[in-house]
């Protein structure tokens, strides 16, 4: 996942945070997101949980009579 960032990067990052943030406010932002991304993947569970009983508790739509080729009269002519 941060196979292009490495390490040098991801030490860059934390200090740049630590800066920006301050020591007290990063726990409490690392809780913010966590529960931003557990939300995230509750709500994606819900979505594709929801579409596959959908789909399996639909009855079956019951199809039109097929009526033969030659009750239907063809408009032969050639377009103008």
């Amino acid at each position: 996942m941060f196979s292009g960032i490495g390490t040098p990067g991801i030490i860059l990052l934390v200090i740049l945070a630590l800066l920006l943030f301050g020591p007290n406010k990063l726990p409490e932002l690392g809780r913010a997101v966590g529960r931003t991304f557990r939300e995230f993947k509750e709500g994606a569970r819900e979505i594709i949980g929801d579409n596959e009983p959908v789909k399996k508790s639909e009855a079956p739509v019951p199809t039109a009579p097929q009526t033969v080729a030659a009750d239907i009269p063809q408009d032969k002519r050639l377009p103008e």
